[in-house]
């Protein structure tokens, strides 16, 4: 059987180096994981010099033969690096299942395999919620060891600075072991949706431990309700809030979870703090925050906690209505205090910068409502989307950190089931207003893809995909189809550096080996599923505090002065896999 795989910096393909690998004059880069059958099935290729009159084919994996083609070469697609010369390779007529490679005619050279069939995706929903127990803070089942047994210490909340509160469990945000309200929230709502969509796509593998012995719930249930039983704790009475444990001081080493060392002022590896929602300015260090309000954070909250009354009233009839009973709390918490609880820094000013909150409170009200029946609930969220509209990061070149949170309104696609049918086309037009901006910027690129490559870029493709596939839900248009596909395939490797951004997804694939992540680093095991940050622009890149390079770059061929991504364990910027991030592929 011919196979590759990656080592370290050197690269073997069927026994080719890097340095012959680079000598060859044509790049191929495909989806990876592969195409369905009826799909487009578009490539690109490259190389430094402009080749005319090139042909390509597709041949069997296995055997080398020629099973379609040759085909002329497509549409020049225009420059990206030092790369002046790209075409698209279009062998969409071709559908037979199997595992393929792309070749060219005149060179031989050949991309990576990939396969074409039904089922193509069918590993990575498992693989995404194997990452998602590797991220679990408590009882960890991927290290079989439990962490953070201590969290946490109360601050500015109702109760004395310093006091007890158990706010144990929960997930680590990426390689770091904070824990947000902010992000988890949004991941449990993702969860929640993907299942409702697609719930034939999960199965059951492992008990709620993450052990492997089904328990009779599809797994992503499972791992819902980890998130959703910390969101309780972090709300510990009906007018109470708390949305932060622990901050950047926990970055002051590099220590596996149960080893923690951090000191937080009672001693190294003892209690941490737990921030309350002020809705103010927070920060106990040299930063802070510039909270206004907590409203994002209150319609979020809402949002999977009414999910999870639907989706748990027969398997747990009294944790869904203590779910919806904590939502519909919540939620009169974001109504008292409009505007955006951000993440509180401490010694660094990097923090979650987000600031549209009406998207959220819209997903709330529209959950809400589908739970009750309430009208108030109903009139509620359309007037939080008539306040949000398309307002977003799509179209724009910059924005700060986590600024349009969490980069796609699922609470249009929420309210469009009960909307009336003139309002239901405003909630389309604001969806397509968004799509259609990436669209502009989609068009000035050889890949199609049109995101602004700031921090934690992957995300923004991420949420593309999904706010396309809603609108596709919502209307049956599918015009920004092949938008869709140029984003996700983006993800899966076809990419100037041929790297799919999850690590080991797929599993033969060229995903990243160095990740930013202290357990991979120190257990030498792969954190299976994980979606790394992605490519920056290269200015952000150079202006981050602490980033560097471990060694020579091997993908140093393919960067540019415009942005770059680094298979490096100290590249925090573009190699750091995210919890928030590769729940989202969960729905597409």
């Amino acid at each position: 059987m011919r196979w590759w795989r990656v080592f370290g910096s050197i690269v073997l393909v069927w026994g080719v180096s890097v340095s012959a690998l680079l000598a060859q004059p044509v790049y191929i880069r495909v989806n990876q994981i592969g195409y369905l059958p009826s799909e487009r099935k578009i490539a690109v290729a490259f190389c430094e010099k402009g080749r005319a009159n090139l042909h390509f084919e597709l041949v069997d994996a296995a055997t080398h033969e020629r099973v379609w083609g040759p085909a002329a070469m497509g549409r020049k697609l225009g420059h990206y690096g030092r790369f002046p010369w790209h075409v698209a390779l279009d062998f969409s007529k071709f559908q037979k299942p199997g595992r393929y490679q792309l070749r060219i005619v005149e060179t031989g050279d050949l991309s990576i395999p990939f396969r074409i069939g039904q089922s193509v995706y069918g590993k990575a929903p498992a693989a995404i919620l194997a990452f998602l127990r590797q991220q679990r803070c408590g009882y960890n089942p991927f290290l079989d060891e439990v962490c953070h047994t201590k969290d946490g210490r109360t601050v500015e909340g109702p109760v004395p600075d310093g006091t007890y509160l158990d706010v144990s469990g929960g997930w680590h945000d990426a390689a770091d072991y904070l824990r947000y309200l902010l992000t988890s929230s949004n991941v449990v709502g993702r969860l929640l949706l993907a299942y409702r969509l697609a719930p034939d796509a999960f199965v059951d593998s492992v008990d709620a431990l993450g052990h492997p012995f089904p328990n009779g719930v599809p797994d992503i249930l499972d791992e819902a309700r980890w998130g959703l039983v910390w969101m309780l704790k972090m709300h510990p009475d009906p007018d109470q809030l708390y949305h932060q444990v622990a901050d950047d001081r926990d970055h002051s080493g590099w220590d596996l979870p149960y080893e923690d060392t951090s000191d937080y002022g009672w001693g190294p590896g003892s209690y941490r703090v737990v921030y309350y929602a002020t809705g103010k300015p927070q920060g106990l260090g040299r930063f802070k925050s510039q909270s206004t309000g907590v409203a994002n954070l209150a319609g979020r909250y809402a949002a999977a906690m009414a999910m999870a009354a639907v989706e748990f009233a027969e398997l747990d009839p009294p944790f869904a209505q203590r779910c919806l009973r904590a939502g519909q709390e919540v939620y009169r918490l974001g109504l008292k205090q409009p505007g955006c609880q951000e993440g509180t820094p401490h010694n660094a000013p990097y923090r979650y910068h987000e600031s549209t909150w009406a998207d959220d409170m819209e997903w709330g009200a529209a959950e809400l409502f589908r739970v009750t029946g309430d009208s108030a609930y109903l009139r509620q969220a359309v007037r939080f989307a008539r306040r949000i509209a398309a307002t977003s990061w799509m179209g724009r070149d910059s924005v700060r950190h986590y600024e349009f949170y969490p980069f796609f309104n699922a609470g249009h696609f929420a309210l469009f089931d009960f909307a009336s049918p003139g309002f239901r086309d405003s909630l389309a037009a604001y969806y397509r207003e968004g799509i259609e901006a990436c669209q502009r910027r989609a068009d000035r690129n050889p890949y199609g893809v049109g995101i602004p490559f700031v921090w934690c870029s992957n995300n923004l493709a991420a949420a593309l995909v999904n706010q396309i596939l809603l609108y596709e839900k919502m209307t049956g248009d599918r015009r920004y189809h092949a938008l869709l596909q140029a984003h996700r395939d983006w993800l899966l490797g076809r990419n100037p550096w041929g790297v799919s951004q999850f690590v080991a997804l797929p599993e033969d694939g060229v995903t990243p080996l160095h990740p930013h992540s202290v357990i991979a680093s120190e257990t030498g095991r792969t954190i299976v599923g994980g979606l790394v940050d992605g490519p920056v622009y290269t200015s952000i890149f150079r202006s981050l505090r602490g980033i560097h390079l471990s060694g020579p770059d091997p993908l140093a061929p393919f960067q540019s002065d415009w942005i770059v991504y680094h298979d490096d364990l100290w590249d925090y910027s573009t190699n750091e896999p995210t919890l928030d991030g590769t729940a989202r592929r969960c729905c597409s």
